[in-house]
Order: C-alpha cells, then sequence, then structure tokens
C-alpha cells in the first residue's frame, strides 16, 4: 500500500513538473524581451517548484563575470529576498564554477564545500545549473534553500530543461536584438551619411551665411538634439566675438549678438578658442572648469555642453557650441566627431564667402584708397534716383565731382610712391568730412566723386564744400614733402526718377573742367551753358566715327624746313573735319573728346593710313624722300598691338623705311614706361622716329628723356614767341640739353623773319611756322619740296 502511494505520488510530480515545462515552453512564444523572461522564470516557473529563492546571472565572457539580473524569495522574515551579491567572477563562488565548467552542481550541505559564498540569509543547500547554447555559457540558475538536502535530481532534471529551453530563447533574442540594433546602426549610418552630404553639397550651394546656418541646424537638428545651438566668429585684431546664428530652447534669433572684450574673457567659448579643442563637458566638469577659473557662469548650468573650435582665415576663427539642459540628454564622443565634421564645413562655407566678399570688395573698391570705384558710384547713383519717387517733395541728389589740382606735377616730380600717399593722405582728410550716407569714390587717377543723397537744402552741400576746403587749408606732409592739397570741383543735381546716372556723371565731369579751366581751388555748378556744350560734344561722339568711315577726315601738311637754308625736309600731317552738316570742325573740338572715349584709337589708325597713301603716291610719282609726321595719341604705347598695326600700313603701301615719324605730347607723355619702350623697339626696324611735341611746357620731360629713346624735340611756341633780337635763354638751354643727348631740334611758332634769324645763330637745325607756310592740302604741299621756301 505504501508503494502504491509513492508511486502515485511521484507521478503527480512528474505531471506537475510537465504541466512546468509546457506552460513555459508554450509563454515563451509569447515572450519578446529578456526581462519578461527572467520574471516569468523566476515568478512562474522557479515558484511553482516550491523553491524559496532563485537568482539568474549573465554572463560577460569578456570579462569572465556573472552579473545579476533577476532574483526571487519568499518573504519568511518579513523582509523581500535580495541577493547580496550582484558580480560575481568566474572562479568565485559556486554560480562561478558552474559558469567556468559549465556543468549543473547539486549540494545538500553548503557548509561543507569551500566554494560556497554566504549570502545575506546563509542557505544549507543549493542547486545551480548552467545557461548553455552551443557550448557557450549564457549564465546561470542559482537556487538556495535553508533545509539541508532539499533538491533532488528531480528538482536538478526540471531545471536543467528550463536552463536548457531559456538559453534557447536567450540566444533567439540576443539575435533578434542585435540584428534589430545593426538595422538601426544601418539606418542610422545612412541617415548621417545623407546628412553628411546634404551638409557637404550646402557648404557649396548656400547664397548667403544666413540662410546656410539656418539650413546647417535644420540638418543637424535631426542627427543630434541641438535645441540650444550657437555659431560665433570670433576677430582676432578686435577681439571680439560676434554670435553670427544662435537658437535658444528652439527659438532663432536672428540679431548678430557681439560679446565685447570685456565678457569674453569669461565665456567658456573663449577658453575653447585659446585651448583650440573640442570640449565634451558634463555638469560637473563645467563645475570644476569654473572652480579652476578658467570661465565664469554665463546664464543657466547645463546638463551638458559640447563645443568644437573651427578657423576660417588667418584673422577669423569661431565656435561652434550645443548644449542640453536636460538631465535625460547628454552628449557623447560620436556627437563630438560629428560635430566636428560640421566645424570644418562652416570653416569652408564661411572661408568661401569671406573670399566672394573679398572679391566683390575689389570689384567695387579702388584698391589704393579703399573707396567706391565708378562701378559702385554708378550704382548707387541709379538705385538713389530710383528712390526719388519714396522721398519728399523738393529732395535731390547731389554729385561732386573733384579733380586734385598739379597732382600730375606732384607724381612725376617726386614719383609715383609719394604720388599714391598723396592721395591716400587727401582721401583721408575728404572722408572725415562727408556724412555716412555718401558714398565717396575714385573714379580713376586724380579724379574723385562724393554722392550726397537726399539733400533737402543746397546749403548741405554749401557746408560740405566747406569741410572740405577747411580739410584741405594745411600743408600735408608726405614722404617728408611739405605739399598743399587743393581739389577743382564740379556739382550736379538730379531729382528727376528719369534721369541717367551717367549723364549725371557727365555733367558733373563737365562742372569740373569748367572749374579746373578758371583756376585751382574752384567750384562750378552745372549750368545750362555747359548743357549745350556738352550736347554738342555728344554730337560730335556720335559723328566721329561715321566721318571716319565716311571719309570725312582729311589732311593738311605743314613744311618743316631747314634754319638756315630753307629747305622742305617733311612735313607735319594736321587733321581737319569737314563735317557734312557742321562745316569744318576744329581739332580743338573733336581731339579731345575723342581721346576722352577711346574713339582717338581709330582716329589715329584712320590718319596714319591716309598719311601713307600720301607718302606712297608721292614716291610713285618720283618725288624725293619726305618723312611724314603724325600726332597720335600715348594710349597706343599701351598694347603692342600698334607695333602690328604700324608694320601693316607700312606693308600695305610698300612705304620707305623712316617715313612715318610719330609725335606725341608732352603733356600726354605714356605711363607705361617699359611697355611703350618695347613697341618704340618694335618700330625701329621701320626706322620710325619718335617726336616729343611742346617740349618744356610740362614737368617731366627730362625724365623721359633719358627713359624713352626720344629721337626729335620740339620747341613750344610760346618760347619762340620770345625769340627775337636775341635768343631766350630756355630755348638755349632745350639746344644744350638737346645737343648733349644727340636729339633733333624742330623749333614751331616761327612767324617772324627776326625770330628766324635768330634761330640762324643758333643750333636749332630745322623750323616749322606761318613764316614759310601755313598747313596747306597734299596738293599744294608737294609744290613746296623742290625749291627754298
Amino acid at each position: 500500500m505504501s508503494n502504491s502511494i509513492d508511486t502515485s505520488k511521484a507521478l503527480e510530480v512528474k505531471t506537475d513538473q510537465l504541466s512546468i515545462i509546457n506552460q513555459f515552453s508554450s509563454s515563451l512564444l509569447q515572450l519578446d524581451t529578456l526581462d519578461e523572461l527572467f520574471e516569468y522564470v523566476t515568478t512562474q516557473v522557479v515558484n511553482r517548484l516550491g523553491f524559496v529563492d532563485c537568482v539568474i546571472y549573465l554572463a560577460d565572457e569578456s570579462a569572465s563575470k556573472l552579473n545579476l539580473v533577476a532574483s526571487m524569495g519568499i518573504d519568511r522574515q518579513r523582509y523581500k529576498y535580495k541577493a547580496q551579491r550582484k558580480v560575481i567572477d568566474f572562479n568565485e563562488g559556486i554560480s562561478g564554477f558552474v559558469a567556468t565548467t559549465k556543468k549543473a552542481i547539486i549540494l545538500g550541505d553548503v557548509t561543507k564545500d569551500s566554494r560556497y559564498i554566504a549570502d545575506e540569509r546563509p542557505a544549507q543547500s543549493e542547486l545551480c545549473v548552467p545557461l548553455v547554447y552551443k557550448d557557450r555559457i549564457l549564465g546561470v540558475i542559482d537556487c538556495e534553500h535553508p533545509a539541508m538536502n532539499y533538491f533532488t535530481n528531480a528538482h536538478l532534471e526540471i531545471l536543467t530543461t528550463v536552463a536548457h529551453l531559456l538559453s534557447a530563447k536567450i540566444n533567439q533574442v540576443n539575435m533578434v536584438n542585435s540584428l534589430q540594433s545593426t538595422v538601426e546602426q544601418l539606418n542610422d549610418a545612412q541617415k548621417l551619411e545623407n546628412s553628411l552630404l546634404q551638409i557637404a553639397n550646402l557648404t557649396y550651394k548656400a547664397s548667403d551665411l544666413d540662410t546656410f546656418f539656418e539650413s546647417l541646424h535644420t540638418i543637424i537638428n535631426s542627427l543630434l538634439r541641438a535645441d540650444n545651438f550657437f555659431i560665433g566668429l570670433y576677430d582676432k585684431q578686435i577681439d571680439i566675438l560676434d554670435i553670427v546664428y544662435i537658437v535658444e530652447a528652439g527659438i532663432q534669433t536672428n540679431t548678430h549678438q557681439k560679446i565685447s572684450k570685456e565678457q569674453l574673457k569669461d565665456t567658456a567659448s573663449y577658453f575653447l578658442l585659446q585651448t583650440d579643442q573640442a570640449m565634451l563637458l558634463t555638469k560637473q566638469d563645467y563645475i570644476d572648469h569654473i572652480e579652476q577659473g578658467h570661465f565664469k557662469l554665463i546664464g543657466r548650468q547645463a546638463e551638458s555642453w559640447l563645443g568644437v573650435p573651427f578657423k576660417a582665415n588667418e584673422r577669423m576663427s569661431g565656435v561652434i557650441v550645443v548644449q542640453s539642459y536636460h538631465e535625460a540628454h547628454h552628449y557623447n564622443e560620436h556627437d563630438s566627431a560629428l560635430l566636428t565634421y560640421v566645424s570644418r564645413q562652416i570653416s569652408m562655407a564661411i572661408d568661401r564667402q569671406l573670399a566672394r566678399q573679398e572679391l566683390e570688395h575689389k570689384a567695387l573698391h579702388d584698391g589704393l584708397t579703399g573707396l567706391a570705384n565708378r562701378s559702385l558710384l554708378i550704382e548707387r547713383i541709379k538705385h538713389a534716383i530710383l528712390r526719388l519717387t519714396r522721398v519728399k517733395k523738393g529732395t535731390v541728389h547731389a554729385l561732386l565731382y573733384l579733380d586734385f589740382d598739379r597732382f600730375k606735377s606732384i607724381n612725376d616730380a617726386l614719383g609715383h610712391e609719394v604720388g599714391d600717399h598723396f592721395l591716400i593722405k587727401i582721401c583721408e582728410l575728404i572722408k572725415g568730412t562727408v556724412r555716412n550716407t555718401d558714398t565717396f569714390s575714385r573714379l580713376g587717377g586724380d579724379e574723385f566723386a562724393i554722392l550726397m543723397e537726399n539733400i533737402t537744402h543746397r546749403n548741405q552741400v554749401k557746408e560740405a564744400l566747406g569741410r572740405i576746403k577747411e580739410a584741405l587749408s594745411k600743408p600735408i606732409n608726405v614722404d617728408g614733402h611739405l605739399l598743399q592739397a587743393s581739389t577743382s570741383i564740379g556739382i550736379a543735381y538730379t531729382d528727376n526718377v528719369d534721369d541717367k546716372a551717367y549723364l549725371l556723371l557727365q555733367q558733373a565731369d563737365a562742372a569740373m573742367y569748367e572749374a579746373k579751366s578758371t583756376g585751382r581751388g574752384q567750384v562750378k555748378f552745372f549750368n545750362n551753358t555747359m548743357r549745350k556744350k556738352l550736347k554738342t560734344h555728344a554730337d560730335i561722339e556720335n559723328d566721329l566715327q561715321h566721318g571716319i568711315e565716311h571719309n570725312e577726315f582729311e589732311l593738311y601738311f605743314q613744311p618743316i624746313f631747314t634754319i638756315l637754308d630753307n629747305h622742305v625736309i617733311g612735313f607735319e600731317a594736321l587733321v581737319r573735319w569737314h563735317h557734312p552738316k557742321k562745316g569744318f570742325v576744329s581739332p580743338n573740338d573733336f581731339i579731345p573728346i575723342a581721346e576722352k572715349t577711346g574713339q582717338i584709337i581709330n582716329l589715329d589708325l584712320h590718319l596714319l593710313d591716309l598719311a601713307a597713301q600720301h607718302i606712297s603716291k608721292w614716291h610713285q610719282q618720283g618725288h624725293r624722300f619726305l618723312k611724314v609726321t603724325v600726332n597720335v595719341s600715348s594710349r597706343h604705347f599701351a598694347s603692342l598691338d600698334f607695333v602690328a598695326q604700324v608694320h601693316a600700313i607700312y606693308n600695305k603701301y610698300q612705304l620707305p623705311l623712316g617715313s612715318l615719324c610719330l609725335e606725341i605730347t608732352e603733356s600726354g607723355l605714356i605711363e607705361n614706361l617699359e611697355l611703350a619702350t618695347q613697341i618704340i623697339e618694335g618700330l625701329s626696324p621701320l626706322k620710325v622716329k619718335l617726336c616729343l611735341d611742346d617740349f618744356g611746357t610740362g614737368y617731366s620731360a627730362l625724365g623721359y628723356l633719358h627713359q624713352l629713346p626720344i629721337h626729335i624735340l620740339k620747341i613750344d611756341k610760346s618760347f619762340i614767341d620770345h625769340v627775337q633780337d636775341s635768343t631766350n635763354p630756355l630755348v638755349e638751354a632745350i639746344l644744350s640739353l638737346a645737343k648733349s643727348l644727340k636729339l633733333e631740334v624742330v623749333a614751331e611758332g616761327i612767324e617772324t623773319t627776326g625770330q628766324l634769324e635768330t634761330l640762324q645763330t643758333t643750333h636749332c637745325e630745322y623750323g616749322q611756322g606761318y613764316l614759310m607756310s601755313k598747313p596747306v592740302p597734299a596738293k599744294e604741299a608737294i609744290l613746296l619740296i623742290n625749291q627754298p621756301l
């Protein structure tokens, strides 16, 4: 009977164990997380076995340690069971032994086993089984009981089965978690890659920095929490940090915030700039830096602070900073690496923007003075004229056109460097007299302009003129030279939205030339008389090209003769314009306009061609060799094209070598001496000579005589006028200079026999003037060559 009861009892236990296993197996399908698994094992499985406590450890193989993840205990002494050991080494205790050997163990009396480590509530017996999957230790299930020999082989069998099923599920969950983690990492990596590509693309496409910063922040905010974010640019020269973009609590502030020198030195940003290294700070790190005196707490204390420095150029560096005020959100090294990449993109974007601004500035400003150039001035005038529709009635704009008096003489006498320094100092003085709304510009050379907008009373212009005059009243020390500055000023007004910028500039220019013609330091306002003259100039400018194309220009020839016997040795070709409507137009009326507009280039080439035609015709008719001097602009000596053009004329008409002589005036002497010398040397195979006209009337000819291969000097008529009974000392000096330099000399403007006779007593070889002949047409000129005049 007893045996029957034991068998029945054993069957009941076995059935219950199978029930536990089946239910556990079924439940495993529903449990998706390790926490759920461990909770179920300790509360639903082990508890049903009648165990009073159970602990599950997971293995960390890399550290050879077991980490507690779940525990269960029956409240026998009115306190909840807590495992004392949270972490156990593989070589420590029963659990460590099982983890190392991967074999289960039952101890009926733990006091007899030296491996046992007593817990908070010491036990008498212990059952420990390993969690193993494919020979890999995953952890252990450790159960203890206060009674000796409590655990049986049946307990071992069922717990081993539970451990086997649990191990397989742990592996499955780990694999799923690993796959999910991999997918998340791939998604994060793809998101990061796309974001970085967006940033790189943005760097090269953003039209302005404000747009760039705003778009950049949007991208960054998708990668890391950047509710509090700012970018600061640090100017080393002025020691000021300009917060160019800032978002606080997700709200963007558009205005730039400049942190002065006094405030800057106490900030974490300044410390970051000085150390030139990225800083990832926890709240405590930040406090530690404050205590060490590195910076002060400005504003609210952040939970996490990340800043990265960057360098834009030699002058400009900067910082990019994100801050978190949430305890749950802290930045990490990955965020630091991301922000470092972003900082490099910001650096490139700012560098490109600054370079573009510099190029734009250079394109619109004068390189020497830093003032606006002609292009920028015209744009400002255009915009100012358009704004006339929105201003109060009676409001006008004024344009002051300035030309510095005697600048060329200073430049020539003291050199270009002194001249440049002189201009810079004058500009500095005048700049101090203009209003902030005025545009002070350099138009070229010694010509400048001031655009005064929104003039409500003409006295405002008068007061500006007074300020300029006062600023230039005292001599200026320039490189040890005491120089007196003065300026001729022309003024024009605009009050009509239909006015044109270029016309206003022309009007002020015309008024300036009127002022200059009346003496130094004068002021003239544009008026109707000037308007008529401008109209005439405009008509001439429009008609010049038409005149060239329709052969309206004719050459007259004035003989150049020997002083001693009056034999003709050549002619100076002088242009005459027979306008179909205006009749004869004086060269004094159209040559300056052609020079100013650049049309002089085509006109000179046309006249050289006409002179070559006459020379060729005379040569074919068998007349003796003559050379013809043609006046040309100094503009030709700024391009090597002139060499090819003159060679082409010689080839076209098969001219004898030395037939043409080129004449330039002293007042139009050449700017680029090196290039001019190359051009003259390029013409030397043709034996073309260079003649300097009006010698003695300018200030710089002596320097040019030494630097340019000039062959002939022409003594200006103003000196010959004073040669009557005796020679002019200046004429004697010029003749002596020419003799020492082995230059030919032509005396211009000989009008009396007294002048001729006096010159015959000198070393002057050649003459020219009304005494012998006025300029005559080609048909008359050729008749003068076969007999003395």
